[in-house]
């Protein structure tokens, strides 16, 4: 896990709230207009996330800001590759311009989920993602099959927790039309991200575990406590001796 653990935050996504994670954190995911975002947020999120040195990712989704990304699309091969290429693009051009770098990639809501167990979906999306292979780091769910293809793939991975999810056994996300799905206690969330950190494990919903060793952890930005449960956390985490990675 290298020196410490990388906290991540979704961001550009209209809540405004970035000034106060970036305080807490050390990797952005900015929405590339999928689901949230235009030029204009990624340019201002992408310098302030340069200002408070933050690691810069692209979060593509699929095409669809009317349920924000969070309802799976089945789309035709060259429009779904069309649409991911000109969102990563899109952000890629606009650091290059300020001479920054483009850190990871990391796929949103529903099109996250659905690259997991792998198969189709994810070659295609691999196959759009080739360009960055060896410049970007891959973000992907922890033991999940798009993991392990992307790696067979050669590209280099950061396997992903979420702090603020609760997990189902096998580890996939409770959905969240589901009561309890997203984590808004401060010691709920720290007492899962210490069960991952120290413990490599996540309790999941019918009391099992699921065995994971996360590389980076996520908050979602949109979370209504986000800042909260940041706070809380990196004093958890340095109590404990785990350091956020910079």
């Amino acid at each position: 896990m290298g020196t410490g653990i990388d906290l991540n935050c979704d961001v550009g996504e209209g809540v405004g709230n970035e000034s106060l994670l970036f305080r807490h954190i050390s990797s952005c995911n900015i929405a590339t207009g999928g689901h949230a975002g235009d030029a204009r947020s990624m340019r201002e999120i992408a310098l302030l996330a340069a200002k408070h040195k933050i690691r810069i990712g692209a979060h593509p989704s699929y095409p669809d800001r009317e349920h924000f990304g969070r309802v799976t699309r089945v789309m035709e091969k060259r429009e779904f590759q069309s649409s991911i290429e000109i969102q990563i693009n899109g952000l890629f051009d606009i650091l290059e311009s300020h001479k920054l770098s483009m850190h990871h990639i990391k796929a949103h809501g529903a099109l996250y989920n659905d690259l997991a167990p792998g198969g189709r979906l994810a070659l295609e999306y691999l196959e759009v993602l080739e360009p960055f292979r060896d410049m970007s780091i891959l973000y992907a769910p922890c033991g999940s099959e798009f993991a392990r293809v992307a790696a067979e793939c050669g590209f280099h991975l950061w396997e992903e927790g979420f702090a603020d999810r609760a997990y189902r056994p096998g580890g996939s996300l409770v959905s969240r039309t589901e009561s309890g799905a997203v984590l808004t206690d401060p010691a709920t969330v720290a007492k899962q991200v210490l069960e991952m950190v120290l413990r490599n494990r996540v309790k999941c919903s019918d009391g099992s575990y699921y065995t994971m060793t996360p590389r980076t952890l996520c908050v979602h930005g949109d979370n209504p406590k986000a800042n909260t449960i940041l706070e809380y956390l990196t004093e958890c985490l340095s109590e404990a001796a785990i350091p956020l990675e910079k």
